[in-house]
């Protein structure tokens, strides 16, 4: 009754380190976006930005955040970086 779900995303990152799965997790959402609700997308995108080294994959999701969320720039930015990019 507590055995962990078999799932294909958790299966291939049980690395222990909880952020770099939930990245993980994020980019297999936005790479089919179809599939999921918006808010989802819109939470992955968010982590991506947030989460990854890549700048080019933080300008797409960044991208797809314009599109996606209705609230101004400067608000997305806010939501994705809460402490203004200071760590």
């Amino acid at each position: 009754m507590t055995a962990p779900l078999a799932h294909p995303m958790v299966a291939a990152t049980s690395t222990g380190d909880w952020m770099q799965d939930r990245l993980t997790e994020a980019r297999g959402v936005l790479a089919d976006t179809t599939q999921h609700p918006d808010s989802l997308v819109i939470l992955s995108a968010r982590v991506v930005v947030g989460q990854t080294d890549s700048a080019r994959e933080c300008a797409d999701a960044i991208d797809l955040l314009r599109l996606l969320d209705r609230r101004p720039l400067h608000g997305i930015a806010t939501a994705a970086f809460p402490k203004g990019g200071a760590a």
